[in-house]
């Protein structure tokens, strides 16, 4: 009997975990999300709710970013510039080809930014496992760095500090999907196509790293790297892939920012590639922890930023709502601090 209660003591301690888990949480959030609906009327959901969906796509690639480097032992800091870089190159590309290549001038922007944020990773990737640099430091640098080169390269090329784009992504309803009753309005209408090639590439990153062999070495390598060269790997190839896999992510996310709600190159990403990082420790370094993180930070966001146009807000100070994001990112930091599950090598040279 009393070996019986402890192993229902115990199951039942694993289950509430799960149930305080990131992504629950996450589950959570969507369920108030619709109640509110429902209590405040349609209206108030459909303006809420794409805006969530906006803020949540950028930090889940770049969070998603962060994790290919992690998981094969870099820590990588530098996500905000890496999202900067992406942010410039997407901008000055879709600039230079809107009028002469309209149909293919997003996708290729997003290309581009995708390929520079890859690029220039690469300065990190030499200083952490060339030169055994001291990682924090040198995602620091690349922050400064990439800070002061695209805005230094938009006055250079454009002219001025900032570079506007005309074309953006038009947000349309998926045929059908749209019709579902509550799903229908908050999931499939006035989508951004981005949203879907984002899922896609985090279904995609999801099945790499936990279903393939490839995957298998490549977490390895963040928890034993001299085991895994041991079996013959080659512990500095996998972990240059992950980073390069996090600055070509974090490019996509500065893109993505871009050819949905900003519109114009303004040389900062108003410090979402800091709240990836903590989304990616909020989701426990983990595919589904870092979909459920984001989007608990995006819907955060969202409502700092959407507070000042809903009248059931207005009797709140304005600058309580613009502190709201960071008090909540700290506060899961804090409540999820003792469960931390980062790879046990992240960090250390090889």
């Amino acid at each position: 009997m009393a070996d019986a209660k402890l192993s229902f003591m115990e199951n039942y301690r694993k289950q509430s975990r799960n149930f305080r888990s990131p992504l629950w949480i996450s589950v959570y959030v969507l369920a108030a999300v619709v109640v509110l609906g429902f209590m405040s009327g349609s209206h108030l959901i459909r303006m809420i709710f794409p805006y969530a969906i906006a803020y949540t796509i950028p930090m889940l690639m770049t969070a998603l970013g962060g994790l290919y480097s992690e998981r094969s032992g870099v820590t990588n800091l530098g996500l905000e510039g890496l999202m900067l870089v992406g942010y410039f190159a997407t901008a000055i590309t879709i600039k230079y080809t809107e009028q002469t290549s309209y149909a293919i001038a997003l996708p290729l922007g997003l290309l581009v930014g995708v390929l520079a944020g890859a690029l220039f990773s690469m300065l990190h990737a030499f200083a952490s496992i060339n030169l055994k640099a001291d990682q924090v430091i040198s995602g620091t640098a690349i922050n400064m760095l990439a800070s002061a080169l695209t805005v230094y390269l938009a006055r250079t090329i454009a002219g001025s500090g900032n570079v506007r784009i005309m074309l953006g992504i038009v947000r349309k309803d998926i045929p059908l999907l749209s019709k579902i009753p509550i799903v229908g309005p908050l999931l499939f209408t006035q989508t951004y196509w981005s949203t879907w090639v984002a899922l896609a590439v985090w279904g995609a990153s999801w099945y790499l790293l936990y279903k393939t062999s490839f995957g298998l070495r490549l977490r390895a390598c963040g928890e034993h790297p001299s085991a895994v060269a041991s079996a013959g790997v080659n512990v500095h190839r996998m972990r240059y892939f992950g980073v390069a896999m996090s600055g070509a992510l974090a490019g996509l996310g500065g893109g993505t920012i871009l050819i949905t709600y900003s519109g114009e190159f303004n040389g900062t990403v108003a410090g979402l590639g800091f709240l990836s990082i903590a989304a990616l420790i909020f989701g426990q370094w983990k595919p589904l922890g870092i979909l459920g993180a984001t989007f608990f930070f995006g819907t955060a966001t969202t409502i700092a930023n959407v507070s000042q146009v809903i009248p059931e807000f207005g009797v709140i100070p304005p600058v309580v709502f613009k502190v709201f994001p960071y008090v909540v990112t700290l506060l899961a930091l804090v409540a999820f601090s003792k469960r931390s599950a980062a790879p046990k090598a992240s960090g250390e040279p090889f």
